[in-house]
């Protein structure tokens, strides 16, 4: 396999502790595959709950590997932990005004 081409699948993992989900959603972006050197832009939205008060992390996974933790977001964007391996290589951001995370 050329290591230049080696596909790469993004993917949000979310992980809420609740005690009531009902009513609860939140929507990823489509699923992406990309080889290195592309760029995309990944994207959640929730509905029905109160997204202020929660963290997000970000988890990719390379095919026929395990999870990679990637990033976490705290409330309102501050602070943002990286991994060392995805710094200056992934941006996260989040708006709390449009329950969007990306």
């Amino acid at each position: 396999v050329n290591m230049a081409h080696r596909e790469l699948h993004l993917f949000v993992f979310v992980l809420l502790v609740l005690s009531n989900a009902e009513g609860w959603s939140i929507t990823e972006s489509e699923a992406a595959v990309k080889t290195p050197g592309e760029s995309d832009r990944l994207t959640c939205t929730t509905s029905g709950f109160d997204f202020r008060g929660s963290v997000w992390n970000w988890i990719r996974q390379t095919p026929g590997k395990g999870l990679e933790w990637i990033s976490l977001v705290h409330t309102s964007s501050s602070p943002i932990y990286y991994s060392e391996s995805s710094k200056n290589r992934f941006t996260i951001s989040r708006d709390d005004s449009s329950y969007h995370v990306g």
